[in-house]
């Protein structure tokens, strides 16, 4: 089947959110009723889609009703940029405020599993406000399972979930943990069985909700899906099944081998949908909406992994490349976000923010001052349309693919201005390329020899906003951290 013709198919679909089963216990009652008191927070954050891959970003195949309406009845960040190109950094980012270029955690798997204990993270912040913290899904506070209670080490009054991001790559996990102890589910076998993770998550959520109705809250509701391995419930494949010619994939070794990998791919973002609609019409059930800020995104750009390819639905839309590249579609990133009375209606906007903007955000919704010596700006002026909307200089990322060792890619962008540096593992002063991304989006015009001095500017601001971390150091930083070449 052609993609056009598949695409008039896709549209005809009509994908319903689901009925969920839902249970919980009653709480002691804390009002906090009045439009003007601080609101609950929600945080759900999706694994490895694109930012292409929602109808509000562009999306013609893939059916996104529910996070399309947060769209329309809340507000669209068009440049909103993850904190990292892959999770575990793009997380560190997420809860600190800060910037890869400071955080303590720049990449992913063993290099990233030094965690500092004493790092206050956004769920420590709220907590000292008054607010229950939760953390359900795959665990964003280490990438690597050190200790089984580190979540509420971190702050986090709640959790349940992946503690480790290698494990959270499969949906039928043999155990997980709640608040530091171990569930086990004996039928499950990482591929097959029968506990769900997302349904696992969205009951454990669902009984959240209705247990802390009548309190302040904070719930970073951190889902797994789309990221590979490519499984999805057979009512949400067989949605999408028969639209194109499949080609199975059987050459995976640590991933699920998907017989019908697009229809996958497609169902897992639409389940993902659905279950954002549970939890915004759970939060109408329950009386609890007109007061609960709800913010959706996503860790990284789009992947080639597990069998699927980003370019068969065009998931990271007009950009260029996926997770695990400095270019747009590895960190630009949908941010939707819905607040009745606060915010706007059918609002879209162009400003420039990321990750690191989160913690400042939220503790201004809740009325509790943001720590100093962070690289955050509240974006609250933005969501509400109301009061001074400060702006970053420049936004900046590093990622470390391997540590120290590794490849190492560096990116920077200035107003409309982007350079992005390869392999600075060999060649930290190698020359960048450069972009106008309000002219080329795309980044396929390299103007670096065009315009040389703003090349040097922000080949300059690279060098300013690295810091040496633990594990993360330049060829030109010594041991112990000092540069040998200057700041």
């Amino acid at each position: 089947m052609d993609r056009n013709k598949f695409k008039s198919i896709a549209g005809m679909l009509t994908l319903g959110a689901g009925l969920l089963k839902f249970s919980g216990c009653s709480t002691a009652p804390v009002s906090h009723s009045s439009s003007d008191s601080p609101p609950n927070i929600i945080l759900m954050l999706a694994d490895d889609m694109g930012y292409g891959d929602l109808g509000c970003y562009g999306q013609k195949i893939i059916q996104t009703p529910n996070i399309d309406r947060m769209a329309r009845n809340g507000i669209r960040f068009t440049q909103f940029y993850a904190g990292s190109t892959v999770c575990a950094p793009s997380r560190s980012c997420l809860l600190t405020g800060l910037h890869t270029g400071h955080a303590n955690t720049r990449g992913n798997g063993k290099v990233s599993i030094l965690p500092d204990p004493g790092e206050k993270i956004i769920a420590r912040y709220l907590k000292d406000a008054g607010y229950i913290t939760a953390m359900i899904g795959k665990s964003s506070v280490s990438c690597v399972n050190l200790d089984d209670d580190f979540p509420r080490k971190k702050g986090f009054d709640y959790s349940f979930g992946f503690l480790s991001h290698w494990e959270a790559h499969d949906y039928f996990p043999p155990e997980l943990y709640r608040n530091g102890e171990k569930i086990v589910y004996p039928n499950n076998t990482r591929h097959e069985g029968d506990a769900y993770s997302q349904q696992l998550f969205m009951d454990d959520a669902m009984r959240f909700l209705e247990n802390n109705r009548d309190k302040r809250f904070f719930l970073h509701l951190s889902f797994q899906i789309p990221h590979a391995s490519l499984y999805a419930p057979e009512e949400w494949k067989a949605k999408y099944r028969g639209m194109w010619e499949e080609v199975p994939e059987t050459t995976q070794k640590h991933y699920r081998n998907e017989p019908e990998p697009r229809a996958t791919y497609a169902a897992m973002v639409s389940r993902l949908d659905a279950d954002v609609g549970a939890v915004l019409d759970k939060l109408v059930e329950l009386g609890i909406a007109d007061n609960t800020l709800v913010l959706f995104s996503s860790d990284n750009g789009t992947m080639r992994e597990g069998g699927y390819d980003y370019e068969w639905f065009d998931s990271n839309g007009p950009l260029k490349g996926g997770k695990r590249d400095m270019y747009e579609g590895g960190i630009r990133t949908p941010l939707v976000a819905m607040w009745p009375r606060k915010i706007k209606p059918g609002t879209t906007t162009d400003h420039i923010s990321a990750f690191w903007d989160f913690l400042p955000t939220a503790c201004d919704a809740a009325g509790t001052p943001a720590p100093e010596g962070i690289d955050g700006i509240s974006f609250l002026p933005t969501l509400i349309g109301s009061g001074d909307q400060k702006k970053h200089d420049y936004l900046y990322w590093e990622f470390h693919q391997g540590g120290k060792s590794g490849r190492v890619k560096q990116a920077v962008r200035e107003g409309d201005w982007k350079a992005v540096r390869l392999n600075a593992e060999t060649s930290p002063d190698a020359p960048v390329e450069l972009y106008n991304l309000k002219e080329d989006i795309g980044e396929t015009n390299d103007l670096a020899t065009a315009q040389p001095e703003i090349a040097e500017r922000l080949s300059q601001l690279m060098r300013k906003a690295h810091q040496p971390g633990k594990a993360f150091k330049m060829p030109y930083e010594t041991a112990e951290g000092e540069s040998v070449q200057g700041k």
